[in-house]
């Protein structure tokens, strides 16, 4: 893997850069739709394209658990299995053992957990994420890292930190794939001497790249914002950032213009599943009652599939309907909307326009109407 720097924006840290990849080239900043379970729910893979997906990611806890990294494998690795031509990212599973699992004890060892599914003991050590990843043959594997909640105390947070160094140091050892890139995770919470302490000791393991972990976890966005101004300078220039499990507009825009080059999200599908679309003023509930006979498209001047061709009554008749159709309509409306935001980011750093463009959208999305990251 390589990345590339492009160019920057004169007036905020915004960076426009090619990451290259064993399965083709990623213009950044880049927002990866998420595939969980190796889909990204109700799209086929031709329509992501289509809509300008140019990574995803995908789940290590999942995929191990359901169905076997060793399946995949056999099956020519996880782009052969998913019919996904193009890069593919994986997390390390650290962020799901965390939070699905009821039961779990970490130990500077791993950490034991029971599955969610059907509640039978595992246990995850760096070397296991490590294994797993390469069996899934993903373009992009992330270190383990230990993932915390907001608010946590510091103590913990020190601890997190320490374990997650140790660990990163492990999985770089059992890293043997020459063709996936190895990326290492800074976390500290909410703590900026932490951030520092953290980011210090993870590059200086000279990894491929660099996640930013353990934000938007629940803290307020202007507390994230301030942890990234704290974390992304310290971050090496020349390789890729990639801020983990931020997907909402206007964090989007703000996590860009302090020199984040890569996100993921579930926030798009998720809320289109519940009826929910995002609008450059902000989200729409095209599920309730006021659009009943609302014949205007979801956004006016939209041009996805579902805005060309549909309207609000429409979309909100087949959701109450419990029809399919309406969640991949609402689910491309909002694949569409993010990844052609950020492919105007990526227009508006070129051009030398970041900042204002930044401006004018927050400006009438309006920080009251946007959603949580």
């Amino acid at each position: 893997m390589r990345f590339e720097l492009v160019a920057t924006c004169p007036e905020t840290g915004a960076r426009l850069g090619r990451l290259y990849t064993a399965h083709g080239v990623v213009e950044t900043p880049a927002f990866m739709p998420v595939g969980t379970q190796a889909t990204v729910k109700a799209m086929a893979p031709e329509e992501l394209e289509a809509l300008g997906a140019q990574m995803i990611l995908s789940n290590t806890y999942h995929l191990y658990l359901r169905p076997g990294a060793d399946l995949v494998a056999a099956a020519g690795g996880l782009h052969r299995f998913m019919h996904w031509p193009r890069p593919i990212l994986t997390d390390s599973g650290g962020f799901q053992v965390f939070s699905l699992s009821q039961l779990r004890r970490v130990t500077d060892e791993g950490v034991f957990f029971r599955s969610h599914l059907d509640g039978s003991g595992h246990f995850f050590t760096p070397e296991k994420a490590v294994e797993v990843q390469m069996l899934l043959g993903s373009d992009i594997a992330m270190v383990f890292d230990h993932c915390l909640p907001y608010p946590v105390a510091y103590g913990e947070a020190r601890a997190a930190v320490a374990r997650t160094t140790a660990w990163a140091k492990r999985c770089q050892a059992a890293h043997r794939r020459p063709d996936q890139a190895l990326f290492g995770i800074v976390q500290g919470a909410t703590y900026p001497d932490l951030r520092r302490q953290s980011a210090e000791e993870i590059t200086a393991l000279d990894f491929a790249g660099y996640g930013i972990g353990g934000l938007s976890v629940g803290e307020p966005k202007p507390l994230m914002y301030e942890m990234l101004a704290v974390t992304v300078p310290l971050l090496p220039a020349e390789k890729p950032r990639y801020l983990m499990g931020v997907g909402s507009p206007d964090c989007l825009l703000e996590a860009i213009g302090l020199g984040v080059d890569l996100f993921d999200c579930v926030l798009p599908t998720r809320i289109a599943r519940n009826g929910t679309v995002l609008t450059r003023f902000g989200k729409l509930v095209v599920r309730n009652a006021a659009y009943a006979r609302d014949f205007r498209p979801l956004e006016e001047g939209c041009g996805c599939y579902a805005c060309r061709h549909f309207t609000r009554a429409y979309i909100r008749h087949l959701l109450k309907a419990g029809e399919i159709l309406g969640v991949r309509l609402t689910t491309i409306h909002n694949l569409y909307f993010t990844l052609n935001l950020v492919a105007a980011a990526r227009r508006a750093i070129a051009e030398g326009r970041f900042a204002a463009f930044r401006r004018e959208f927050l400006q009438g999305y309006g920080a009251e109407k946007g959603l949580e990251a």
